[in-house]
Parts: C-alpha cells; sequence; structure tokens
C-alpha cells in the first residue's frame, strides 16, 4: 500500500502510548479512537464477537463504495481502534474476527475503484426512496420475530441444559449480525435522503442552511420518545397517588424499591408498570457497544430514579414533544419560503423523504445498537448461570472475560482449563488499560483519509485540524447544537451518576447514546468528549432544543462537578467561568 499524497500527520506510538504494529501497511492507515461507541477499555468477548466492524464488509460490497471495501478494527493498550480498508486490490494486512486470523476484504480487479461508483450513484437513490417502507413491512418485523425468538429461549433458560444454550449463543451471534446488517442499509439509505435534501437545498436556495437542516432531521415520533413517555406515564401515576409520592420522595433508587416492595401498591406499580416497561425498553446499557454492562432489563434501580426525576423535576413530556413537533412544522414551512414551481415542488419531495428518515436514527438503535448486544448479553449471562452451578465460575457476567474460542473450548470440556485464570487475567488487562491515555488516532493522515465520509461522526477533519486552547479555562470543541447557555457542570460517567443530574444542569460527559436520553429533559446544555456534527448527542440536542458541544475530547478531564461554565453550541466554545475545586468526578472506571 504504497502513499500516493502528502502525508498529514503520523504517530506510531511513544513512551505513554506503545503501539505494537504487525506490518508497514497498518503502519500508513488512519485509526481512530472509538470513542463514540466504546470509551471503556474492550471485554474480550465483545471484542471477537460484537463489533459493529464485522459487517462492514457486506456494506462496502451491497452499495459498491469505491472509497473503502472493509473496515477493521485494533486493540491498542485495550481500546478500539478502527480503520477504513481502501478499496485497492491486493492489499493485506492482519487482523480477526471472531478469535479467527484473517485479512480485510478488497476487490481482485485493480480497476474497481474507478469502476463502481457510477453504480454506487445510480442504486442510492432508490435506497433513499425505498428504505422506509422496507423499514416498516419487512425490516423491523423480522428483527421483531428474533427478538421474540431469543426471549422466548431466555424464558426456559434454566430447562436448558449447557449445549442447548451453546447453540442459543450462535444464534445470538447470527441474528446480531443480520440486524448489523439491516443497519448499513439503513445508514447508506439515511445517507442518500440527507445527501438528496442538501444537494437540493443549495440548488433552490443557493446555500445550505445547517441549523435549518438540523431541525429538520430531528424526530418527534419514534421509540425513544415513546420510552419517554411510558416513564412521564409512570411519572403522572405515582405522582397522583399520595401513598407511591411518599414512596417516591426516598434519596436513593434501592429505598425506594424497598419501600415498594414492601407494599401492595408498590407491588402492583412494579408489577404493572416498571417490568413491563423494562420488558419493552430495557435492552440496553448505558454503553450500548459493549457485553460488560447491566442492561437495564437485568435491574430496577435506573429506571426507578429516572421515574424520581420526572417527579422532582415535574417534567411535562405532553409540552415537550409538543413543542418539538411544532418546531419541526415550521422548519418544514422555512425550508419552502421563497419557493415557487418546479424549484418548490422538488424541495418539498426532497423533505418528505428526509422527513420520514428522521424516526429511523432513534429506531435502529432500539433493534440493532442497542437491542442486538443486550441480547447477546443475556444469553451469555444465561450460560454463566450454568457455569457458576456447576462450579466453574464465580459470577455469571465473567463469561464476557473470555475469548469466544476460549468459551466454547470451556464449555465443552469445563477441566480443560481453569476458568476462573483467565477471567483474572482479562480484567487484570482491562483494569491496566485505565493507566492508558487514548489517543485520538493513531497511524499515518492523509487528505483521502480525513475525506472518508463516516469520519465525521467522530469529528475528522475538524479534531485533526483543530489547535488545542492556549487559555486556561477554554475549552475548544466542535458546534453541535446551536445556543449559548451558563450553567452548573455535571460531569456523568456511569449511569448510577444519572441520579445527580439536577435540573438547569449542563451535563459534561465522554459521549452519549439512547440510554442517555432522560437526562435531556434535565439538562439545558451539553458537552461531550466524543462525536461530530451528525453524532448522537448532537442530534438529541438539536431534538431537545439545546445548545451542545461535542468532539472535545478534554471535557470531562478538565471541568468538575460543580464548575459554573459558559457553552457556545455555534461556535464550539466552552468556558470554565468558577471552578468549584472542592468537587470532583466520580472516576470513569465502570
Amino acid at each position: 500500500m504504497p502513499l500516493k499524497e502528502e502525508v498529514l500527520g503520523q504517530f506510531l506510538g511513544d513512551e505513554k502510548f506503545p503501539i505494537s504494529w504487525t506490518s508497514e501497511t497498518e503502519k500508513l492507515l488512519f485509526w481512530v479512537y472509538d470513542d463514540l461507541h466504546c470509551p471503556h477499555p474492550l471485554s474480550p468477548m465483545y471484542e471477537d464477537i460484537g463489533g459493529w466492524w464485522l459487517s462492514c464488509d457486506h456494506m462496502f460490497r451491497r452499495f459498491g463504495t469505491p472509497f473503502a471495501s472493509d473496515w477493521i478494527y485494533k486493540n491498542i493498550n485495550g481500546y478500539l481502534y478502527t480503520a477504513a480498508i481502501p478499496a485497492e486490490a491486493g492489499l493485506k494486512v492482519d487482523t480477526q474476527e471472531y478469535n479467527y486470523a484473517t485479512s480485510p476484504v478488497v476487490p481482485e480487479d485493480p480497476e474497481y475503484a474507478a469502476k463502481i461508483g457510477t453504480y454506487l450513484g445510480a442504486v442510492l437513490p432508490t435506497y433513499g426512496l425505498q428504505f422506509v417502507n422496507w423499514w416498516r413491512d419487512r425490516l423491523v418485523p423480522e428483527m421483531d420475530r428474533n427478538f421474540g425468538y431469543l426471549e422466548g429461549m431466555l424464558d426456559k433458560q434454566d430447562s436448558l441444559n449447557l449445549m442447548e444454550l451453546a447453540c442459543l449463543f450462535e444464534d445470538a451471534i447470527d441474528i446480531h449480525d443480520r440486524h448489523w446488517k439491516i443497519h448499513w442499509m439503513l445508514n447508506f439509505a439515511q445517507l442518500s435522503a440527507t445527501l438528496n435534501l442538501r444537494a437540493v437545498m443549495e440548488k433552490t436556495h443557493g446555500k445550505i442552511n445547517e441549523q435549518l437542516l438540523g431541525r429538520l432531521q430531528n424526530s418527534a415520533r419514534d421509540r425513544n420518545w415513546d420510552s419517554i413517555e411510558a416513564l412521564w406515564k409512570m411519572k403522572e401515576e405515582a405522582k397522583a397517588d399520595p401513598e407511591l409520592a411518599a414512596i417516591f420522595k426516598a434519596d436513593t433508587a434501592g429505598e425506594i424499591i424497598t419501600a415498594l416492595e414492601a407494599s401492595g401498591r408498590g407491588r402492583r406499580f412494579i408489577d404493572e408498570r416498571v417490568h413491563p416497561y423494562q420488558k419493552e425498553y430495557g435492552w440496553h446499557a448505558v454503553w450500548s457497544h459493549e457485553f460488560i454492562f447491566p442492561n437495564v432489563v437485568e435491574v430496577m434501580e435506573p429506571v426507578i430514579e429516572l421515574v424520581r426525576g420526572y417527579i422532582e423535576n415535574d417534567y411535562d413530556y405532553p409540552k415537550t414533544i409538543g413543542a418539538l413537533a411544532a418546531d419541526i412544522a415550521a422548519a418544514a414551512e422555512e425550508i419552502l419560503e421563497g419557493l415557487q414551481g418546479e424549484a418548490l415542488e422538488e424541495m418539498r419531495a426532497a423533505n418528505e423523504i428526509n422527513l420520514r428518515m428522521a424516526p429511523l436514527t432513534p429506531d435502529h438503535h432500539f433493534y440493532i445498537d442497542q437491542g442486538a448486544n443486550a441480547h447477546v448479553r443475556q444469553v451469555l449471562l444465561a450460560i454463566g448461570r450454568k457455569l457458576v452451578a456447576s462450579g466453574d465460575l464465580d459470577a455469571p457476567d465473567d463469561v464476557v472475560y473470555f475469548r469466544y474460542n476460549e468459551l466454547r473450548v470451556f464449555m465443552g470440556n469445563p477441566s480443560a482449563m481453569d476458568g476462573r485464570a483467565i477471567v483474572a487475567k482479562a480484567k487484570a488487562a482491562r483494569e491496566k488499560a485505565y493507566t492508558f491515555r487514548p489517543k485520538e488516532w493513531v497511524g499515518t493522515v492523509t487528505a483521502t483519509q480525513l475525506a472518508f465520509p463516516y469520519l465525521n461522526l467522530w469529528g475528522f477533519p475538524d479534531k485533526f485540524y483543530r489547535q488545542a486552547s492556549t487559555v486556561a479555562g477554554q475549552i475548544a470543541g466542535i458546534g453541535a447544537s446551536p445556543g449559548v447557555v451558563e450553567g452548573v457542570a455535571r460531569v456523568v460517567l456511569r449511569e448510577d451518576q444519572f441520579d445527580d443530574v439536577r435540573a438547569g444542569d449542563i451535563l459534561v460527559c465522554q459521549m452519549t447514546n439512547p440510554a442517555w436520553v432522560v437526562l435531556f429533559t434535565k439538562i439545558v446544555g451539553l458537552v461531550t468528549d466524543a462525536g461530530g456534527t451528525v453524532s448522537h448527542p448532537a442530534v438529541l440536542s438539536r431534538e431537545f432544543g439545546i445548545p451542545a458541544v461535542v468532539g472535545t475530547s478534554v471535557a470531562t478531564e478538565q471541568i468538575k462537578n460543580g464548575d459554573r461554565i459558559r457553552i457556545n453550541g455555534t461556535t464550539g466554545e466552552v468556558e470554565i467561568l468558577v471552578n468549584a475545586p472542592a468537587l470532583t468526578a466520580v472516576g470513569m472506571k465502570d
């Protein structure tokens, strides 16, 4: 893979962040730290079977992309780095998938990249036009059936033997793979709709209004909002019932649960409201792209904490969703202003496709990023329970510290290896990884690599060119949702800190995913370490109409709990106005 253009930057490791390279070709790739999905050190099992990158060769092959043919990962000091593989015949580099050594998929034809772009350009609009119908009529029913099968088997896990669970494990992996292939179909369909909307806006208005585009890509009807509405209904019921209202005044979720379980009314609330919510919306963890973090379907505390917070702040769901829907409708009118004739109809048609696509962003998280990983975790826990019952492991979730093939060998013959030693070694390695501060990127940077379409999710190329602020108390990031706000910073790094967030706080965190959406009913602003203008925190902030700065890289390190800060979601500037030295964030470890 000889480089044919100027090298803009290169980092191959140093004493603080050493890197072991397998080849010169590997060094020439642009490796990005995936703090967007996996800000914590990887568990061995997720590394082998859970990665979103595992199905990327399918995506690039299906659509015929000239800019890449695969996407691979590299574990560097315990952290996830990924690199796009150019559609270049003959390119070879070592990687692994499912605990098997492999090499990236590349085209056979040396002229592939020069030829295939015509197909991508021709087929992409069809995905943009048709995918919403495919999603509704064919793909969602398929995914519902898949989850129904896994959940049905999990409901009777006590009657299954270890080898029956081993078969279910393989089914869960296959379902995970299938859902991620659907994810990439959706992703490109949305790309088509967005590119078309931008092109028509520029054609008809002479320029692209990024703020207006952001408003038009919001959604007021999706699975995220369904989950918020369900929580709001629980809040309304608890608030209106004197017995429940008194119980929810307790200081902690644990105290509330104890009181609910001791009361007939409380037990009914759990059975009729909390457990159904967990069953419907609890298939996620605080960090969805992992198997190591508990899912809400496993524990009630996160649900109870959220209901308590809604009561405390008297969250008004109808008002919030009504305001969002009204703003989307207003934006849809604004984009048509000044147009007439063919230009008006072309703009209206492009936006109608865009608006139909908007709910699919949160919905695909529900079925894929969250749901697929959560269901694999639950099958792993079922296996872990059997191994605990047989005396071979100490805790059900110890299984996530095995490599994929290690676990299969261990299931086949637990006496063949020391399972506890494997778990202890993997836990120690993950603990050691926390002593490293990951670099935002490693390897080699060129203009072509920075132009890879997906990198804006991680804030590139802005992050590469951005200069760190030299002024004390100022942090540079990426403006993701417009507006300026001042307030008290609340640094949140774990789900058990959600209940610390108060109305009017500015949330400071590494990254968000759909599990964090409930906090947006309280906060007035957001600052993240990770992400770009189309990442989850950026989109969600625009939906809730709060200023946001993303991709700062250092916010959770430099901002402390209680600091008074000002954020500018238009310019990407964050300023620490008043320090609160006595208050600090809880460490980032899970």
